[in-house]
């Protein structure tokens, strides 16, 4: 059975270069509309489904993103793999503007406002999220991206921070005494609905910026965001590229993540209306 890979655009990636476009459809979830339009193609064999995170015409905050009704959106278009770009602020010296990470951990600065679970209204379950990525898609997004000839860092952890606005110098600092790589806006709660979701789910983080504790380089503002997400949305393309092209070499794999639920409440004491709801999160 091939992989159906789903591709989740950030900041500065609206398409994905050189896919066949097939169709692109307006799928209702019961948690709301996606951000935009699914977009079904196919590059190098491979089925891919693509939604822009914040859009089109990028209008929606990262407080804002119908992340539920995303993921929600791509499995129910047959989704078992997913690689999420995300514009990044580096915490690290060695971690340059336009480098690529493949982070490995995850830590939630979040504030409760997104909605990061697909449970609740009469139905628990859990899932377990000690390790945020997929360890098979992580090495083959780290090897994609040594093959198109970007700078990337193997692991590492990103801090998720509500935003809209970027850290304080006091904040910034913070993150890097906790010994933190990486700072974004939106890989959650969004990798916490993918695993529920028994998805394969990997990060593709391009750093923008020394976020503001660098005292030799300048506070990140979002003109010198810009720049450098031109320039890393051109190596994206070729990372994307070929990390489909190692995806379509490799069978889904047994990594855990398509079983990785536990569901606490007995069907019988279950809301019809909830199972129905939750049908094809739970169809596994």
């Amino acid at each position: 059975m091939a992989h159906t890979a789903g591709i989740i655009g950030g900041s500065g990636i609206y398409s994905i270069p050189g896919v066949e476009i097939l169709r692109n459809e307006r799928i209702e979830t019961p948690f709301g509309d996606p951000s935009a339009e699914i977009t079904f193609g196919n590059l190098h064999g491979l089925d891919v489904v693509f939604i822009p995170r914040h859009g089109k015409g990028h209008r929606l905050s990262p407080s804002e993103v119908p992340y539920a009704a995303n993921i929600y959106a791509l499995k129910s278009a047959g989704v078992d793999t997913i690689i999420s770009f995300n514009a990044v602020g580096s915490l690290r010296e060695g971690i340059e503007p336009r480098h690529f990470v493949v982070p490995d951990q995850l830590f939630d600065r979040t504030k409760g406002l997104r909605k990061s679970t697909f449970f609740g209204g009469g139905v628990v379950g859990h899932a377990p999220f000690g390790d945020p990525y997929c360890p098979v898609l992580r090495s083959i997004l780290t090897e994609a991206c040594r093959k198109a000839g970007a700078v990337v860092h193997d692991g590492g952890t990103m801090v998720v921070m509500e935003g809209p606005a970027f850290s304080s110098r006091a904040e910034s600092e913070f993150y890097r005494a906790q010994g933190w790589d990486i700072i974004g806006m939106t890989t959650l709660p969004e990798a916490k609905l993918a695993r529920e979701a028994g998805m394969c789910y990997g990060t593709l983080a391009m750093s923008t910026d020394y976020d503001c504790w660098h005292q030799s380089e300048e506070d990140v503002t979002v003109e010198m965001v810009i720049e450098v997400v031109k320039d890393n949305v051109v190596m994206a393309g070729k990372v994307l590229s070929e990390a489909l092209l190692l995806l379509r070499k490799n069978e889904p794999a047994q990594c855990g993540c398509s079983s990785s639920i536990g569901v606490m409440t007995s069907p019988d004491a279950s809301p019809a209306v909830r199972l129905s709801q939750l049908e094809v999160i739970l169809r596994r």
